[in-house]
């Protein structure tokens, strides 16, 4: 039996626009599951990483939402987190990227098994993996216990070389010309891992470290798409 080839994605930032965990938290609030108090921290937040007050503005606005996300999903029941989860699907679904949209179906149509690993809920995870195509999709999940959500969190965000790992070695996939897209410094460790590491609209961290490394970048911004090879200690558009 031949070994697939496999190509794997980051999501929020890569195929999706925005950042999936935001919008959950975002709706989450819209229903009232956030309280007021809650809503101001995060907003105070979002503001400092939108005036760039501070250099790990994003990062605390980040930890933001993930602490209040962790309060928030245990006072709803497993049943009320599915529509909320429905909704976000529904209104990003299709909010991608042109670049890795367009580089999604053209490794589909050459038979690269498609994965996706996120720090996003799992179960948007699912429903987009299924939506665009992808084999194999892993997210974050929360623990329950006694049909609630207790508010611990299983997530592959904090090594995702491991869960990639773990699927090249269940799924027998091949490692020669694979592919994987990231934007953030998590996705290091996945991007080194295979022959063809492509760096999309990275954050400065993951840029630094492609700059070592001489990965492949590529800016999406507004209708142009831009991509910059290594050419000794510079880049140069392609």
């Amino acid at each position: 039996m031949t070994q697939a080839r496999f190509a794997v994605f980051d999501i929020d930032g890569t195929l999706i626009r925005w950042q999936l965990f935001h919008a959950t938290v975002h709706h989450l609030g819209k229903h009232g599951f956030i309280p007021a108090d809650a809503h101001e921290r995060i907003k105070q937040a979002r503001m400092e990483w939108k005036v760039r007050t501070i250099d790990e503005g994003f990062e605390k606005y980040e930890l933001a939402l993930v602490l209040e996300y962790l309060e928030a999903i245990k006072r709803i029941t497993p049943e009320q987190s599915e529509l909320i989860y429905q909704e976000v699907f529904d209104e990003y679904k299709d909010q991608t990227f042109t670049y890795t949209r367009d580089l999604i179906k053209d490794l589909k149509e050459k038979g690269y098994t498609l994965i996706a690993i996120s720090g996003s809920q799992n179960q948007i995870i699912q429903k987009l993996a299924k939506h665009h195509g992808f084999d194999i999709a892993v997210g974050a999940t929360m623990e329950q216990i006694d049909g609630k959500y207790s508010g611990k969190i299983t997530t592959p965000i904090f090594d995702k070389a491991k869960a990639l790992q773990r699927i090249i070695d269940e799924h027998d996939l091949l490692v020669k010309d694979s592919y994987a897209v990231g934007d953030s410094k998590s996705d290091a460790p996945m991007l080194e891992m295979v022959d063809n590491p492509i760096v999309f609209n990275p954050d400065k961290k993951l840029f630094d470290i492609a700059k070592t490394k001489r990965w492949k970048i590529v800016v999406e911004r507004k209708n142009m798409i831009f991509e910059l090879e290594s050419r000794g200690s510079a880049y140069s558009l392609l």
